[in-house]
């Protein structure tokens, strides 16, 4: 399968879990690629504002994985204007994750998933699942080792 693995970071930490994803992909037989989405001027602007330097293409992709930090209690609004200005994600098989940093189940983690499986979905894509990684220093390799074997998971036949 031809995977795609969609990431927005602003430090570094989402698409450090990228690579393993895509290392743990590869080994599994899958043709596997990281497409970043950046933008211009920095994540600070208001969503309406974001200018995109890079917009990954998706149609050479069999299936796609969309990886995100929350922000503010919420999915970073980089990746939500992406997933946005999407015209279609029809017959793709898409997973998502996102990284946070607090391990409580009220920062945001769960509506930032959510939202991108709602973004997804409005898209036409069927969604297979989706994962949540802390990034807390007393977890942090845990949570990627889990979040890793789920998200590969979902790409067996």
């Amino acid at each position: 399968m031809k995977i795609g693995i969609v990431v927005y970071s602003q430090t570094g930490n989402t698409y450090s879990v990228a690579l393993k994803l895509k290392e743990k992909l590869s080994a599994e037989g899958h043709t596997v690629n990281i497409e970043s989405v950046t933008i211009a001027g920095g994540a600070s602007q208001a969503p309406k504002e974001l200018k995109f330097e890079n917009l990954p293409g998706l149609d050479k992709y069999d299936a796609l994985v969309f990886g995100a930090p929350v922000h503010a209690f919420s999915l970073a609004p980089v990746m939500t204007a992406y997933l946005k200005q999407l015209s279609s994600l029809k017959n793709k098989k898409i997973a998502c994750y996102v990284t946070k940093q607090l391990p409580l189940a009220w920062t945001g983690g769960t509506q930032a998933i959510a939202r991108m499986k709602n973004i997804c979905k409005s898209k036409g894509a069927a969604v297979s699942g989706s994962v949540i990684i802390i990034w807390s220093k007393a977890h942090r390799q845990q949570s990627i080792r889990n979040g890793i074997d789920r998200l590969s998971g979902f790409f067996t036949p």
